[in-house]
This record gives structure tokens, sequence and C-alpha cells, in this order.
């Protein structure tokens, strides 16, 4: 039988952790229910000691940025596993105080349950920190505890975090290999035109004849990078800091965005993207009681694009105004014209939430799929460019020591 790892606590509130030779998760839950233990967290050995290596690199990143996804995403689960076990708020969240190993994390939930022992609602307690829980996981929240179903809306919390945090780090990990192959490949060709090519310069400055021109032009551009790298660098600097602020203004946020949805490939890409987002979003506030209106503008403040945005505000307007949605979404331009016939039919059947869902669910493989087929051609073409510089400055050097051979000596 295979062996599962849990965590669990007692009914006073200590943590248990251990393993048991069960056949499915299914069976440990029951074996720690006749234990009086009520299980946190169950799965396959090994699993604890890999969230334990997420949770190392995660303090580590916090020191530049103050980013809690993750443990929002086990925060929730957690206190969703909790209050279905018949536990109280606060006696939940004291438990999950006591759990949590991110240290800033644990005492934003000391706070919260100070917050909750004083008479807060946890919405209330929630708002308290915008940076670590967004307006849509605090409305959600809200909606949760006005229909008395809190555990149901923590539940499609978990799996609207859970499904969100899945999609980045797949499209993050399908970009780490051709980042490593231009990281390395642009090292090696720095190295080349910077120490390499300049000891073949010292020898065909003594020729006294005229080398190739490809040789003359590797030479130069060689010699510009060694004595003008600091303003190369210093430029680029410059350029860079000018494009960052630029894009933090209004105006710049919507013309760089603009460009982003208008490129042939990425385009396409990141519509798909946000399409997801909204789809996913505007279904999980629609099915926790959300009503519409107030669930776009908070989809609208979750969009990354502001082109995006900026039509979502256009759609909240008319809406508004007692137009369906599906109208306003096909007037857009933005979204895909499968996705509107999905809403549309979500209407017509009086199940638009469920819908939703499926837009994002299916727009979720569609982007995974895109990304496959885009890294896959983006590794080949990467080594075909890389490999075309290299064998230009292979050739001009060839052609220059070739040139040698033909002067009368």
């Amino acid at each position: 039988m295979p062996l599962y790892s849990y965590k669990a606590t007692d009914t006073s509130g200590k943590i248990i952790k251990g393993s048991l030779n069960v056949p499915d998760e299914k069976g440990v839950a029951a074996r720690l229910h006749s234990m009086d233990y009520i299980p946190i967290r169950i799965g396959p050995p090994g699993k604890e000691r890999i969230s334990l290596d997420f949770d190392l690199s995660k303090r580590v990143g916090a020191i530049f940025k103050n980013s809690f996804t993750k443990d929002v995403l086990t925060f929730t689960q957690d206190l969703v596993a909790l209050l279905e076990a018949g536990l109280p708020v606060d006696k939940a969240l004291s438990i999950l105080a006591g759990v949590t190993e991110t240290d800033g994390f644990k005492e934003i939930i000391k706070d919260i349950l100070k917050s909750i022992q004083g008479g807060s609602y946890l919405s209330d307690a929630l708002a308290k920190y915008p940076v670590v829980f967004s307006s849509f996981y605090v409305n959600m929240i809200k909606a949760g505890e006005a229909g008395g179903i809190l555990d149901n809306v923590l539940n499609r919390l978990g799996v609207f975090l859970e499904s969100a945090q899945e999609l980045r780090d797949y499209i993050k990990a399908a970009m780490v290999y051709p980042a490593f192959l231009a990281f390395v490949g642009g090292i090696s060709i720095i190295i080349l035109l910077t120490f390499v090519i300049p000891k073949f310069s010292v020898i065909f400055s003594d020729m006294g004849q005229t080398i190739p021109l490809s040789t003359r032009f590797l030479l130069g551009f060689s010699e510009i990078l060694r004595v003008y790298w600091w303003a190369i660098i210093g430029v680029s600097a410059a350029g860079y800091l000018f494009l960052r602020r630029y894009a933090g203004t209004r105006a710049g946020r919507i013309k760089i965005d603009k460009y982003k949805i208008q490129f042939p490939v990425s385009g396409e890409l990141v519509k798909k993207i946000e399409t997801a987002k909204f789809a996913r979003t505007l279904g999980t506030l629609m099915k926790s009681g959300v009503p519409i209106l107030q669930a776009l503008l908070l989809v609208k403040d979750i969009i990354g694009n502001r082109v995006i945005a900026k039509s979502i505000e256009d759609i909240y307007e008319r809406v508004k105004k007692g137009e369906s949605l599906s109208k306003p979404v096909s007037d857009s331009g933005v979204f895909p014209s499968l996705a509107i016939e999905m809403i549309t039919v979500g209407e017509e059947t009086g199940k638009l939430d469920e819908m939703l869902l499926k837009v994002a669910d299916n727009y979720e493989k569609i982007v995974r799929n895109m990304v496959k087929k885009f890294i896959s051609l983006l590794e080949p073409a990467m080594i075909l460019v890389m490999g075309l510089v290299v064998g230009f400055i292979v050739i001009s050097m060839l052609m220059a020591i070739f040139s040698i051979n033909e002067m009368p000596f």
C-alpha cells in the first residue's frame, strides 16, 4: 500500500505530523478522524519537504518583494479544511498561526486573529492588508459571510488561487531554459568579441594589407565594445530606467499594453491569458453570490493589461444600463469569439457562472498549449541565431587568416 504523509491537529490545537500506509487519501482522512485528529494537509511523502524548499526561496525573495502569493494559497486551503472539520474561525486561525512557516505571514495571521477576537468580521480583518489579500479576495469572503457559506466560498477561493498559481508557474517554468540559453549564448559571444578577437587584431594590424570587409567590421565592433563598454552599459541602463518610468505613467502603460496585444504571436497569448483570468475571476465571484456589477469592478482591478481593463470598464457601464454581458464583451474586440459564444450560451441557459468557469478551464488549456508550441519554436530559433553569429565570427577570422597565405613575401 502507498505511504501518505499528513499534517493534522488534535482537539487542543496541537499539530501532529506523520505518515500512514493506506490505499488512498480518503483512507488517511478516515484514519485520522478515528484518532480524533482533524486533517490539515494530506499528500505523498516528500511533499512537505518540497513545500519547505519553496518557503526558503520565498523568504529570500521576500527581501526584495513583499509577495505572499503561495502563503495565501496555503492559508486558504488549510482554513477550508479546518472550517469543514467544524472548528470556529478564531480557533482555525490560531492553529494556522502556529503552523505557518513564513515569519511575516505568521504575524499577519496573528493580527487577523486579534481583530476577530475583538469582534471584527474576517473580511474586515483581511482588508487591513490590501497588499496581501486583494480586494477580490476580501469581497469573496464578505459575500461568504453575508450568505452564511464562508467555507464554500473559501473552497472556491482555494480552487481559484491554485489554478492561477499553476498557470503562472507553468509559464515561468517554460521560460527557464530559453532564458538560460540566451544568457549563456550572450556571455559566450561577448567573451569572443572582447577577449578572443583582440588577440587576432594585433596580428592583422601588422600585415600591412587589406583584410576582408567582414573581418574589418568584426574587429571594429570588438574595439567599440572593449573601449566604450561603459557607455553601452550606461545608455542601456538609462534606456531601461526611461522605459520603466514611462511605463509607470498611465499613458505609457496603456501604450505599452496596446503594443503587447498587437504583436502577432505574443499578442494572442496575452489576450488568451487575460481571457482566462477574466472568466475565472468573474465566474468565481458570481458563483459565490457577488452581484455582476460589483464583480466586474473587481475583475477590472486584477486584469494586468490596461487596455483590456479599460474595455471591462466599458462593459461595466453597458451592463449597468441593462445590457446583457455577451453583447458588450463581443463589441470590445478584445475577447476571442469562442469565449463570447460560450458566455452567450451561459446567459441563455441561466448558468453564466458555470459557463464562465468552463471558459477559464478551456483557455487555460489553450494557453498551456500555446506556450508549449511557442517554446518549441523559440528554442531552435535561438540556437540558430547564436549559431549564425558564432559562425560569422569564425568565418570572418578564417577568411582573414587565409588571406595571410596570399600575401607576397
